[in-house]
């Protein structure tokens, strides 16, 4: 499952679950504002990054890294991108960074470079697998557990998520956000169902009929909230998937970057799961021969 986009969404729309997952108060996000930030100098790209407002009495800056893959290398280049941050950002009052893996088994094993930061109280490890059979009232958490679930037990996992959102359909119009959100992960994990065979799956028909949910998305469209295709979230997508590639087949060519930033957000999407088998530049242009 590609999950890049789903977290981003997920993050963008709620930062006070990264706290939750250091089993601190939510409320500490309301400083913040969560992006994706690049350092064009060397093509860097932090997944996410939490600025604090200019009035937050905190000014701690956090960094985050969600990394869903193996790679022995990923230290190496999670703490060059902070530092080289740090220096283009030299007024900077503090740092703190959050890495997210979905269990201990994809960490890279060769630590001992990196002791000094991981062994400080800087740098936080989470283990999505850690929550997977907890038990929560945290809508946030939840969400976390549904991407590492099993896909057996996925439906059942969402479906009671749908149940404990459905409450906020009548006092919170985010509660459209949350369920959208649930629709994505299930659709990511079940590639083979159309959109229309999940809501019937799940039962969504009925809670997307409400007023405030259709009141919510009118204003996610808006804002560039709710909807995939709003400037915010296809900016992230396009960002995400260029970072990849990168990583996957070199340097883009202006021209070839020029076509994936062209592209809309169904087609990064299908790009997204398509680069996993990309070997070499030439598969990617194949590929965009194909659109």
């Amino acid at each position: 499952m590609k999950t890049d986009s789903v977290f981003y969404r997920i993050f963008k729309a709620s930062p006070g679950i990264l706290f939750e997952l250091l089993e601190q108060s939510p409320d500490l996000a309301l400083g913040y504002d969560f992006s994706s930030v690049e350092i064009k100098q060397v093509a860097f790209r932090l997944d996410g990054i939490l600025l604090p407002k200019p009035d937050a009495p905190d000014q701690t800056v956090w960094f985050v890294e969600i990394q869903m893959q193996d790679d022995p290398e990923f230290y190496h280049r999670f703490f060059a991108e902070i530092h080289l941050y740090l220096k283009l950002h030299p007024k900077t009052y503090d740092w703190q960074a959050i890495v997210i893996f979905p269990s201990r088994n994809i960490e890279p094993k060769n630590r001992r470079l990196h002791r000094t930061h991981l062994n400080s109280d800087q740098v936080h490890r989470v283990y999505l697998d850690d929550f997977k059979d907890s038990s929560t009232e945290s809508l946030g958490i939840g969400l976390m557990q549904l991407i590492v679930a099993d896909t057996a037990d996925a439906i059942a996992k969402a479906k009671e998520l749908l149940t404990r959102t459905e409450p906020l359909s009548k006092t919170d119009a985010k509660f459209s956000a949350i369920m959208e959100t649930i629709e994505t992960i299930i659709v990511y994990k079940f590639p083979s169902l159309s959109r229309e065979e999940i809501e019937k799956m799940l039962g969504l028909s009925e809670l997307k009929q409400t007023k405030v949910y259709q009141e919510a998305l009118e204003e996610g469209r808006e804002e560039g909230i709710a909807e995939g295709e709003q400037t915010g979230v296809l900016k992230g997508e396009r960002s995400l998937i260029l970072r990849q590639l990168s990583r996957r087949v070199g340097t883009l060519p202006a021209g070839v970057e020029a076509q994936v930033q062209a592209l809309a957000l169904p087609q990064l999407e299908a790009l997204g799961e398509a680069l996993l088998d990309f070997a070499e530049l030439g598969d990617l242009s194949e590929w965009l021969q194909g659109q």
